[in-house]
C-alpha cells in the first residue's frame, strides 16, 4: 500500500472539504471512495492558479476531409477526383484562391511535399491558427493498442468495440466504453481535482444537457441553461398566489424520510437548491457589464445574420468562469456541444453552415477569455473539439458515410499553435491508413489526446494511468501541443 505524505493540517483540510461535498457536491459517496480522493489530493501538489477544460462536441461525425484539407498539388488532385461527382451534389470544395475557396494555412512544422489549408468558412479559426493559438491534432480516434492496417484486417489486436456506431462512438469518445458507460474521462479529472474546489458542486458543468464526459465516481455533473442555474419552481414569489407557500414547499420536497428513495430524492433537492443559491450570484451577468453577448454570425447559405447557439453556451461558460473566486474553485471542467454533423446528405451546405457556428462561438470565445472582467485567461483556458467519428473520404454523391480517425482543434493561449501534429493521412484511397472508403484508422488513440490535455490539467502520471486504461499501450503519453 502506498504511503500518504500529508501533514495533519492538510489531512483536515482534504477530510473538511470531503465532508463539505456531501452537503452540496458529492453527496452519498462511499467512505472508500472518499479516501480514494483524499489520497490522490494528498499524493499532489495542490494547484493555487486556476484552470478550466471545455469540451466542444460535434454530434453526428464532423467529415474531417473538408475540415483540414492537403492541398499540395498530388493531394488535390486526389482529392478533386474523389470528392467531385457527376452530380450537382458534389462534395469537393473550390480550391485556394478560388472564389469561396479553401483557407490555405502554414505549419510551423513542416510535412515535405504538403499544404494545408481549412474549410472555406473557418476563417476565425484560420486567424486563431495564424496567431498561434489553435492546434490542429491529425487523425485521432478510438484505440485499445497501437494498430497497423494488417492488425485491423486480420483481427489480430484488440479492436474498440462497435465502431462506426454513433451512440457507441459517442460513449467510447467521452466514456472509453460503448452506450452504457458510467464514467467519462472530464468526470473523473473532476474526482481527481475536487479537493481543490471548495464547492466541488461545481467541478463538472454541462452547458449542453446530460453528458456521460462529465460523469465522475464521485463527481456530480452540474446542468445549466442560458440563463444560468435552473431554479426550482414556486420556491421564491408567489405560489398559487400565496407569496407564503415557498418555505412549506421547500420542507416538503427536502425533508427527511426513512424510504431510501424519498431520502436520496430530498438529498439531490436540496444539494440543487443549495448550488443554485451559490452559482446565481456569482455568474458574471451577460451583457456590457459582465461577459459581452456574442455577435450575430452569417449564414454561408443564405447571407442572413442570426444567433449562434454555441455561442451562447460559451458565453455561459465564460460567465461561471468569470465567478471563479466566489465558487472557490481553482480547476473545472465543462462540455458544450453541437448537433447536426451526421452529413450523409446535403454535406456541403450542411457543414458550411455548422463549421461558420463553430469558427464563430470559438473566435467570440478566445475574445471572451482574452478580457475577461479585466484578466487574460487564455492560457488558464483550454478548448477541445470531438466528435463521433471521422467519415468516408469517398461521397455517397451528397454527402458521406460512417467512419473512424478525424482531425481536431485544441484552442488556447496554453496551446503550442500553429501548428498540425501527427503526420496529415495521405489523400485518397488505398494506403495504409485505408480501412475502406477512406476511413481513417488513427494513428493517435483518444487516451493519448485526453492524456495530454490532462497533463497540462495538472494531473500525475499515476492519475493518468487511473483516468486513461489504455494509456499503458502508447509509447507516447504527451503528444506535445500543450505548453
Amino acid at each position: 500500500m502506498n504511503k500518504i505524505n500529508a501533514s495533519r493540517r492538510e489531512f483536515l483540510r482534504i477530510s473538511s472539504l470531503l465532508s463539505a461535498s456531501s452537503a452540496i457536491g458529492i453527496a452519498g459517496a462511499p467512505f472508500a471512495l472518499n479516501l480514494a480522493t483524499m489520497a490522490s489530493a494528498a499524493a499532489q501538489t495542490i494547484p493555487n492558479d486556476y484552470k478550466a477544460l471545455i469540451c466542444l462536441f460535434m454530434f453526428g461525425a464532423n467529415d474531417h476531409a473538408n475540415t483540414v484539407l492537403a492541398t499540395d498539388s498530388a493531394s488535390w488532385s486526389q482529392y478533386l477526383s474523389v470528392r467531385t461527382t457527376n452530380e450537382s451534389g458534389s462534395i469537393a470544395l473550390p480550391g485556394p484562391g478560388m472564389n469561396q475557396g479553401v483557407l490555405p494555412i502554414t505549419p510551423s512544422s513542416n510535412q515535405p511535399g504538403r499544404s494545408f489549408a481549412l474549410h472555406p468558412n473557418m476563417t476565425e479559426i484560420k486567424g486563431l491558427f495564424d496567431l498561434g493559438r489553435v492546434a490542429i491534432l491529425s487523425n485521432v480516434g478510438p484505440l485499445l493498442v497501437p494498430t497497423t492496417l494488417t492488425q485491423y484486417k486480420a483481427a489480430s489486436v484488440p479492436l474498440p468495440s462497435k465502431l462506426f456506431s454513433h451512440n457507441d462512438q459517442q460513449s467510447l469518445w467521452q466514456a472509453y466504453a460503448p452506450e452504457g458507460a458510467a464514467y467519462g474521462w472530464g468526470g473523473r479529472m473532476g474526482d481527481m481535482m475536487a479537493a481543490n474546489n471548495a464547492n466541488p458542486i461545481f467541478t463538472a458543468i454541462s452547458a449542453s444537457g446530460n453528458a456521460v464526459f462529465l460523469a465522475g465516481r464521485q463527481v456530480n455533473q452540474y446542468q445549466v441553461s442560458a440563463s444560468g442555474a435552473v431554479p426550482i419552481s414556486g420556491l421564491s414569489g408567489s405560489l398559487f398566489g400565496s407569496s407564503a407557500s415557498a418555505n412549506p414547499l421547500k420542507s416538503i420536497i427536502t425533508s427527511d424520510n426513512f424510504n431510501l428513495f424519498h431520502k436520496e430524492q430530498a438529498a439531490i433537492t436540496s444539494r440543487a437548491i443549495n448550488a443554485q443559491s451559490l452559482l446565481s450570484p456569482a455568474m458574471a451577468p451577460a451583457g456590457a457589464t459582465g461577459v459581452p453577448n456574442p455577435s450575430q454570425y452569417t449564414n454561408p447559405n443564405t447571407g442572413t445574420l442570426g444567433n449562434n447557439p454555441l455561442a451562447i453556451q460559451l458565453q455561459t461558460v465564460a460567465r461561471i468562469i468569470a465567478g471563479r473566486s466566489a465558487l472557490g474553485v481553482q480547476r473545472q471542467v465543462f462540455f458544450v456541444s453541437m448537433g447536426g454533423f451526421d452529413t450523409h446528405d446535403f454535406q456541403r451546405k450542411t457543414q458550411a453552415d455548422l463549421l461558420a457556428k463553430i469558427s464563430h462561438a470559438i473566435a467570440y470565445f478566445d475574445t471572451a477569455m482574452g478580457n475577461l472582467q479585466g484578466s487574460d485567461l487564455r492560457k488558464q483556458v483550454t478548448l477541445f473539439t470531438a466528435s463521433d467519428f471521422g467519415r468516408t473520404f469517398t461521397s455517397n454523391g451528397d454527402g458521406t458515410d460512417h467512419g473512424w480517425g478525424s482531425h481536431h482543434f485544441i484552442v488556447g493561449g496554453a496551446v503550442k499553435g500553429g501548428d498540425i501534429y501527427g503526420e496529415f493521412p495521405v489523400t485518397g484511397l488505398k494506403h495504409n491508413q485505408d480501412v475502406g472508403s477512406g476511413s481513417l484508422l488513427p494513428q493517435f488513440s483518444v487516451d493519448q489526446y485526453g492524456a495530454t490535455l490532462a497533463n497540462w490539467f495538472g494531473l500525475s502520471a499515476n492519475q493518468i494511468n487511473d483516468i486513461f486504461p489504455n494509456i499503458r499501450n502508447f509509447s507516447a503519453r504527451n503528444l506535445g501541443f500543450m505548453t
